[in-house]
C-alpha cells in the first residue's frame, strides 16, 4: 500500500530540480504524491468502504493539486513537462 524507501528515492532522483534537492522541491513532492495516490487508488478499488483511507486519498489529491498550481504559477513550461512525465491530465 505504501511506497518503499527505494521507490521514493528513485522518484526524488528522477524529479529533483537541483543537485542539492533532497525531495523538497514541488516537482519531487508531486511525483511522490502521485505514486502514493496510485497505490491508494488500487487499495480503494478493493476496499471501497474504507472511509479513513478515502479521506487520506482526497487530502493527498488536494495537496498535489495545490503544488501543481504553485508550479504552474511560477513556470508554465515546467508544469507542462511535469504533468506529461507523470501522465496526469490538466
Amino acid at each position: 500500500m505504501s511506497i518503499t524507501k527505494e521507490k521514493k528515492s528513485e522518484l526524488i532522483a528522477a524529479y529533483k530540480t537541483s543537485d542539492k534537492d533532497n525531495g523538497g522541491s514541488a516537482a519531487a513532492q508531486v511525483a511522490v504524491l502521485t505514486e502514493r495516490i496510485r497505490n491508494l487508488t488500487q487499495h480503494m478499488k478493493n476496499n471501497h468502504k474504507d472511509e479513513h483511507s478515502k479521506r487520506g486519498l482526497l487530502m493527498m489529491v488536494n495537496r498535489r493539486k495545490r503544488l501543481l498550481a504553485y508550479i504552474k504559477k511560477h513556470s508554465v513550461a515546467d508544469y507542462e513537462d511535469l504533468i506529461k512525465k507523470l501522465g496526469l491530465r490538466k
